[in-house]
């Protein structure tokens, strides 16, 4: 019997005394209070951070790691709450969809996650693909490859012609009649159909097009396709299964369906009137500005093919305009969730945005926490993600220089780890 506890405690105490990775940090960027601290010590075991303190710490054990941050700024892995990891754009992008094989798909996609981890996004929102995004989110979960942590909208929802109708811009005999399987809506049982299918297929959130799209091939960039009705079957059934909704919107009247309807965040946003500003502050939805993508489309537009026709006039128009209503939609008070709509543009030039937005009147360490504690919320993950914090998933990166004096420095993340895996130092 007592050599039984004597071989449980000596088992216990190898546990105790697992390696554990020591971060000498000579900024460290605070999220929740909006603080820098100088010279600190995060020490991660596993999965997690155990502890937080004031100077450079030394390890206890000849098994454990340190890491020289001094020189650096670190931070928790930045959150971008509007990507689509499946593709990325290109010339031939629009053919693609006819010429890729979901196993292609598959193969891009990996690449992609692997460039937007290693550009310092440990946490991504995928809001909208073919549903190969599930499956990738499913093989970073258990290692199988390196990417940031997914949350899914799988398919986005559209009304037949809507911007995330998969059929828009097919020959007629290739059209057919998408449904709530596709994740096409006419009505509200379909609305309520098409929910169940995405929790079905193994969705973490609901992606809605309220109003037209720049990208989609159809005349409208700003029409609402979505009657309030609709949405509200959408949202209400959402949350029967734990699901919050984003809704695509450029045009106003689409915006204000969508916000009265009970949708979480508004991606893009272009055309938000004051009147639509003040509704959003009035049911606490966040704005997803997506800035990087307008400024791609309005000057790839300029590039003869590079688009089909009927998408320029929508880019050259709509795509400028962002940053402007990012501005004053900051100004009044409209809660910002950070987002960029990587694949419209290039992966990994995510952090871009951080520049565009404090370009637009944001403070710096404001958009990081836009990128970081806010989006953690939004994902109830306000517990686990987005701060440096005894007990947090160990999501820590760093750059070279303080973005509060340099903002540019986020687009250069030289450490990255997630999940307590150093992936980039």
């Amino acid at each position: 019997m007592k050599t039984s506890l004597s071989i449980l405690a000596f088992v216990f105490s190898i546990v105790l005394t697992a390696q554990n990775t020591y971060i000498h940090c000579g900024k460290l960027i605070d999220t929740e209070s909006g603080k820098i601290r100088t010279e600190q010590t995060i020490v991660v075991s596993g999965s997690k951070i155990v502890s937080v303190t004031k100077g450079y710490q030394n390890p206890n054990s000849t098994e454990d790691t340190v890491i020289d941050l001094k020189s650096k700024t670190v931070m928790p892995g930045l959150i971008d709450m509007h990507v689509h990891i499946e593709s990325e754009t290109n010339p031939k992008s629009y053919l693609e969809d006819y010429t890729l094989n979901d196993a292609d798909i598959a193969f891009n996609s990996v690449v992609n996650a692997k460039v937007t981890l290693m550009s310092g996004f440990t946490t991504v929102r995928d809001v909208g693909g073919t549903g190969v995004n599930v499956s990738l989110r499913n093989a970073i979960n258990v290692g199988k490859i390196e990417g940031p942590r997914i949350f899914t909208a799988e398919n986005a929802l559209a009304t037949t012609g809507g911007h995330a109708d998969p059929t828009n811009g097919a020959k007629r005999d290739l059209i057919g009649n998408p449904g709530p399987k596709e994740g096409v809506v006419n009505g509200v049982d379909d609305a309520k159909k098409a929910v169940r299918q995405r929790y079905k297929n193994g969705a973490d959130l609901i992606k809605i097009t309220a109003t037209g799209g720049v990208l989609s091939v159809a005349k409208s960039g700003q029409n609402p396709q979505f009657t309030i009705e609709e949405i509200k079957a959408i949202c209400e059934t959402a949350k029967d299964y734990g699901f919050h909704v984003a809704a695509h919107a450029h045009g106003d009247e689409g915006m204000q369906r969508a916000i009265l309807g009970g949708v979480k965040t508004i991606e893009h946003g272009t055309l938000m009137s004051a009147e639509t500003m003040e509704l959003m502050k009035k049911y606490d939805v966040y704005l997803v500005p997506t800035i990087t993508a307008g400024k791609f489309v309005s000057d790839k537009a300029k590039i003869p093919g590079y688009y089909p026709d009927v998408v320029v006039p929508k880019a050259l128009d709509i795509g400028p305009k962002i940053q402007d209503m990012f501005g004053r939609a900051y100004k009044a008070g409209v809660g910002i969730a950070f987002g960029t709509d990587a694949a419209v543009f290039y992966h990994g030039e995510n952090g871009k945005e951080f520049s565009y937005m404090v370009e637009a009147g944001m403070p710096a360490m404001e958009t990081i926490q836009s990128a970081t504690v806010t989006n953690a919320m939004i994902l109830n993950m306000a517990n686990q993600l987005g701060q440096i914090k005894e007990g947090f998933i160990a999501d820590i990166i760093a750059v070279n220089d303080d973005p509060t004096k340099n903002i540019s420095t986020m687009e250069n993340v030289v450490f990255v780890m997630k999940d307590g895996v150093i992936y980039k130092n």
